[in-house]
């Protein structure tokens, strides 16, 4: 369920030579705030862009400034992004969001996931997978390989531009895709991360080519003169700028019923691949009704399956009735109740969480305070429980880039757009200058699960866009990607917030753990108590308590999400933005 991700010390290794140089040397203090935290917020009364890459968010301010809404500055922000970093995301992908239209006083979500090819049942796709594995000499896996064609789903992020743009977009299209189309041509400076990430995504998929199928296009695409790019080094897509441009001209129909689509086709006819014309032609995203709970007077909204956010939900009703503040920030007794609430949420999460279409689920009664209670009861504050099972809530009935944007009239728009597994499945059609996600491997091949691959069918998604609202005022749009991170990172988060009083940035820069090992929704069992990675800023003696409680304690991979966040302070009508330290973005505001 979630992305194999670079360890850090690989990612060490990519960096520059000038970075590693200088390990003599510390961080300078802080004379305000907290210590240990990167920066203060960033505010601004009239608009406010949140995301991983400055460029972009430099872009999505000046859309806000030509008069666009948020969900113009959000889609401008997303080509760019795309461009950026292709390494997290591109309209190869998916995409889900939260809008807050101050006009309605509501919010509204869309799922942007795209299915599976209609012309591959179960028992079709259980023989390519042999079959694949099989040409790629490679032992035979019960899974959908992470890359190559079997892995691709109809992407959605396009489709999710132009449901929005309909109905809050101000500009026009072809203003909002400008930007990205200009980089696109002309070039952008690769940052520091992108770069290491890019390295490592072509490392990956060259030992993989034969799972893959065909990267010639790839390195095509996304090589110089046959390497990476490297920190500072300019790269341009002059494809996508062509692809974009006939967005930007023909609309929603030029992807899925026009020229783009006809090409999608007859690469996947070239290659092997099942999808088609047909898929692409038939394929709408839909609107769907964010659902919420009270975390001790805060509302937090998340969107329903077939995505996670819901384990969001299920969480703090567990979490609700510990008090987690009393026992301390980081402490081993708040660290286990929140430990035990995500593995019994990540259980119930592998159980039930499917395509809704196909796969009937309890979720009023999984997000209830009843069985959030009844889980509540279970966990021991002092230890680790031996096995967590999925719970029985019937009882009760009756893996991107994550990036945020406001706007002078109070809009404001969560967001989260993905292509899964780093770069995607590898496959990139002929002069169309972006990679097709490999969201299709999150399929489970075993009958009788929710999850279980069909034709038609849009599988397990791990992007998840969040919001807060208090006293029915929109508090704050937020989101952590990073696969199964999501859930657990969400929740860290809002109790840095909620429970301890941080301050949107400082929330974000507080130290995370994170916790694998359950069962998946790809099939896999759980391994019992499992892993928990935590980051060096975690006293070592509560590491040494959670060791003794039974949790297997080890550093971090470097693997902790990428968090954006927009608070909104109603009485002073003031945006305040934070950005992930670990990544190489920035909050622009005005």
């Amino acid at each position: 369920m979630h992305p194999r991700p670079l360890l850090l010390a690989t990612l060490l290794a990519l960096l520059s030579p000038v970075t590693l140089a200088a390990e003599g040397v510390g961080r300078g203090d802080r004379y305000s705030g907290n210590t240990w935290a990167s920066r203060s917020p960033v505010l601004a009364q009239h608009g406010m862009a949140a995301t991983e890459q400055p460029l972009a968010s430099q872009i999505a301010v000046d859309i806000l400034k030509k008069g666009g809404s948020a969900v113009d500055a959000a889609i401008a922000a997303n080509a760019a992004l795309g461009l950026m970093e292709p390494v997290l995301n591109g309209i190869g992908g998916d995409c889900f969001a939260i809008v807050w239209d101050p006009k309605t006083g509501k919010l509204y979500g869309y799922n942007g996931s795209g299915p599976s090819a209609k012309s591959r049942d179960l028992k079709r796709m259980r023989e390519e997978v042999k079959a694949t594995y099989a040409k790629a000499g490679l032992p035979y896996k019960d899974h959908i390989p992470p890359v190559g064609s079997l892995s691709v789903t109809v992407p959605g992020t396009v489709d999710t531009w132009f449901a929005l743009h309909d109905r809050f977009g101000k500009l026009s299209m072809a203003d909002d895709l400008a930007p990205a189309i200009a980089y696109a041509k002309d070039g952008f400076p690769v940052t520091q991360l992108v770069a290491a990430y890019w390295k490592g995504n072509f490392a990956s998929f060259e030992k993989r080519e034969k799972l893959v199928g065909d990267l010639a296009n790839a390195r095509a695409t996304y090589l110089i003169d046959g390497h990476t790019p490297s920190e500072g080094e300019v790269f341009r897509n002059p494809d996508l700028a062509h692809t974009l441009s006939l967005l930007a001209e023909g609309g929603r129909d030029a992807f899925y019923k026009g020229t783009i689509a006809r090409t999608i086709d007859a690469y996947f006819k070239r290659v092997g691949g099942d999808l088609r014309y047909s898929d692409f032609a038939d394929y709408h995203g839909e609107w769907v009704t964010p659902r919420s709970v009270n975390y001790r007077g805060y509302d937090i909204y998340e969107l329903p399956p077939n995505g996670q956010g819901f384990a969001v939900l299920e969480m703090l009703q567990i979490l609700k009735h510990f008090d987690i503040r009393t026992m301390g920030q980081g402490s081993a007794d708040a660290l286990t109740v929140m430990l035990e609430a995500k593995r019994m949420a990540y259980e119930d999460l592998a159980r039930y969480y499917a395509d809704p279409r196909f796969a009937k689920a309890p979720m009023t009664a999984l997000i209830s305070e009843a069985y959030g209670a009844k889980r509540a009861a279970s966990i021991r504050p002092d230890r680790a429980t031996a096995d967590v099972d999925p719970g029985d809530p019937k009882l009760f009935d009756g893996d991107t880039t994550y990036f945020t944007t406001a706007d002078k009239d109070g809009m404001m728009v969560s967001i989260i757009q993905s292509n899964y597994r780093g770069m995607g499945s590898g496959l990139v059609a002929d002069g169309l200058g972006f990679m097709f996600q490999d969201r299709g491997e999150l399929f489970s091949l075993h009958d009788g699960d929710a999850n279980v691959y069909a034709a038609g069918k849009r599988p397990f998604h791990t992007i998840i866009p969040g919001f807060v609202m208090k006293d029915g005022k929109p508090f704050m749009s937020f989101g952590l990607m990073g696969g199964d991170m999501q859930p657990q990172g969400h929740v860290q988060v809002l109790s840095n917030i909620i429970d301890f009083g941080m301050n949107v940035q400082d929330a974000g820069d507080a130290a995370r753990w994170r916790h694998y090992g359950n069962a998946e929704p790809t099939g896999e069992a759980s391994t019992g108590i499992g892993t928990v990675e935590m980051e060096s800023g975690f006293d070592p003696a509560v590491k040494a308590a959670l060791s003794n409680r039974g949790y297997k304690v080890v550093p971090g991979s470097g693997n902790f999400g990428g968090y954006e966040a927009i608070m909104f302070d109603a009485k002073q009508q003031v945006y305040w933005g934070a950005t992930e330290m670990r990544k190489d973005g920035t909050v622009a505001g005005y």
